[in-house]
Parts: structure tokens; C-alpha cells; sequence
């Protein structure tokens, strides 16, 4: 069995952040998206991963590389445009030859992972393996439709009426006979090739598609909510573990990882928090759910909630939550006079003020 990782797409609901990085690479707990589901494939037994880059392969090359950190062999499989999952499948038809394949959304989370999903395809290999979870608005995702028995009988995506409320989650298994559907495939009205198509081409064709309904967690991190509901959810598995330098002066309360070369001095950290390598921590507070990626520095500032990327800054700002602060980012107080907000922003941010 192969593993087909999708790393391509633009990210578009988490502009700024990924109008220079990769959506794939945005950190959970200091630790890329992706980085999470490379490990789920290697602990499901599957060692070679075809991986779909797209305008932002360097960037997810030069992170991943050759997938031997994660156990893996990978091979990457250029997508020139972003034109639906089904059309990814297509291009890697050659590299994933006569073999079954799991097919990853590299911006996808599930906790728990996919082993038991994997372990049941191979006993009982349908053309189709599909999971499936209960969301509040199902007009976001490909929609599947069972009968009363439980088996699948449609599939629509991003439905304007939903025919359900069991949403496809980011991780398909397939048989080689996925490759007759999706090439007889035509675009969609979105002017995607669908793998939600070519799975009802399998259904109506009489092959079998099996399907799971996982109570589970999933999410799909697309947008800045969903990222730090993940980035909690991580959080919650910490344990305790103080490696860099803790001032005598520091209260630290929780389950609090401080890294190597970091450094938290007359401050106040409430767990769970992560603060990365080489961080600067001084005369603030840090509330819980926030990580703190490398060399940050936060001073004289009040942050949870959150995520810090790379080499952000916030000095003298009195409280931020629930944000999501990019690489090389820096917040600072307004100055007082004149009464004036000065910004900088880049194309698609969203800025709230209290005036």
C-alpha cells in the first residue's frame, strides 16, 4: 500500500499567514499540520507517499525532504493548478501503479490516527473506504448520503441542500479501481475534477463502498478558528517539561514545556503552553492553549490562546488572545498622541479595534 499526501492549494482562508507559507506547514504546537499526518501513515504501516506540491513545493520540500525523519519514502508529484482531489489522483496514476493507496489531506488533523481505518481496508478491500463525521454545516464539505442500512448510496460536494449532516473527512482508501472512475470524470461546476464524483461513479457501477462514521475528532485547518481549537487540542496531551532557563522569579503553573536555549524571566505561565527553542519570555503573562514557536520574544505583554510563529514579537501590549501571529511579526503599543491607529497590513487581513 502507498500513501497520495496532498500538499498543494493555495490556503486562501488563512491569508496573510500563507500568502508566504505553505497552509500545510502552519505550526499546531510548534509542529506543522502535516507533520502530524506523515506520522499517522508511517504508524499505519505505510512506508511510500506520493505527495501533491503545488506553487509552494519549495517551501514543503525543503521541510519534509526525503521522509526518512518520518520513516518514509517520499516522492513528490507536481499539481500545476489547484483542480480538485479527484485531478491529483490523476496525475500520480504512474506513481501509484496497480497498488491500493490511502489519499491524506496534508492540512487535515484527525486524533487517534489511521491505523484501525488502514488495518480494516486491508482485510476487507472495497474499491472505496471513506470516514465520515457529524458537522453543523454540512454545505462546506462533500456530503454523504447512507440508506437505512448503513451503506452509501450518494455523494455530493459542498451541497447548497444537504441530503445529510455526515461530512467526508480529509483520509480516503482506494483500490486501483479508483483510476477507471476518475478518468471518466468531467470538471465540475467549481471546475474541479471531485473525488466525491468519482466515488459515486464506484457506488453506481455496483462497486463496493464501505463507509465509517468516527465520534472522534477531526478538523480540517483551514481557517484561523480551527487552527487554534487544534493547537487546544494538542496542548491538552502536554506533559510538563522544563528544559530551558526558568527564572526564580516565575510562576509556572501546569502542564508547561519550555525548550531548550528559551528563556522565561519574572513572568507567569499557565499550562498548557509550549515555548519553543531559543524564546524570550520577560515580565509577562502567558495564559493557557498558547504556543510559543523559536526565538519569539514576548515582553512586558499578555497573550493566550494563541499561536506565535517564528520570531514574532509583542512588547508592551496589555492583553491578545485567540490570534494567530505570523513569522517575523511585531506588536507594539500605539503611541498615545496623536489618537491614531497605525497599520500595516497585508491583502486579505482582518483587523478588529476597540475604539
Amino acid at each position: 500500500m502507498k500513501a497520495l499526501v496532498l500538499a498543494g492549494g493555495a490556503g486562501t482562508r488563512l491569508r496573510p499567514i500563507t500568502h508566504t507559507s505553505a497552509k500545510q506547514l502552519v505550526p499546531v504546537a510548534n509542529k506543522p499540520v502535516l507533520f502530524y499526518g506523515l506520522e499517522a501513515i508511517a504508524a499505519a504501516g505505510v512506508r511510500e507517499v506520493g505527495m501533491v506540491v503545488g506553487d509552494t513545493h519549495e517551501e514543503i520540500e525543503a521541510a519534509v525532504g526525503d521522509g526518512s525523519a518520518f520513516g518514509l519514502d517520499v516522492t513528490y508529484l507536481r499539481q500545476e493548478a489547484p483542480l480538485g482531489l479527484a485531478h491529483a489522483v490523476l496525475i500520480a496514476r504512474e506513481y501509484l501503479g496497480d497498488d491500493d493507496f490511502v489519499m491524506y489531506l496534508g492540512d487535515n488533523f484527525i486524533v487517534g490516527g489511521i491505523e484501525p481505518l488502514v488495518d480494516r481496508f486491508r482485510a476487507e478491500r472495497p474499491a472505496a473506504q471513506i470516514m465520515l463525521t457529524r458537522v453543523p454545516d454540512p454545505r462546506q464539505f462533500g456530503v454523504a448520503e447512507l440508506d437505512a442500512g448503513g451503506q452509501v448510496v450518494g455523494l455530493e460536494e459542498k451541497p447548497a441542500v444537504p441530503k445529510s449532516d455526515l461530512a467526508l473527512v480529509g483520509v480516503y482508501l482506494f483500490t486501483p479501481a479508483v483510476h477507471e472512475a476518475v478518468a471518466s470524470l468531467k470538471p465540475s461546476w467549481r471546475g474541479e475534477l471531485e473525488i466525491t464524483d468519482a466515488i459515486q461513479w464506484l457506488i453506481d457501477d455496483d462497486r463496493r463502498v464501505e463507509s465509517t462514521v468516527i465520534s472522534g475528532y477531526w478538523k480540517d485547518t483551514g481557517n484561523v478558528t480551527d487552527m487554534l481549537e487544534v493547537n487546544r487540542i494538542v496542548l491538552d496531551g502536554l506533559e510538563r517539561r522544563l528544559v530551558g532557563a526558568i527564572g526564580d522569579e516565575c510562576e509556572i503553573i501546569g502542564r508547561v514545556v519550555v525548550e531548550p536555549g528559551a528563556e522565561v524571566t519574572r513572568s507567569r505561565v499557565v499550562g498548557p503552553v509550549v515555548v519553543g527553542a531559543g524564546a524570550v519570555v520577560r515580565d509577562s503573562y502567558v495564559g493557557p492553549y498558547t504556543s510559543v514557536a523559536e526565538g519569539c520574544q514576548i515582553l512586558d505583554s499578555e497573550i493566550e490562546y494563541s499561536i506565535l510563529l517564528r520570531r514574532a514579537s509583542i512588547i508592551g501590549v496589555r492583553r491578545i488572545e485567540a490570534s494567530l501571529i505570523g513569522h517575523d511579526v511585531e506588536v507594539t503599543p500605539a503611541p498615545n498622541t496623536p489618537r491614531a491607529h497605525r497599520l500595516v497590513l497585508g491583502d486579505h487581513s482582518k483587523v478588529q479595534i476597540s475604539s
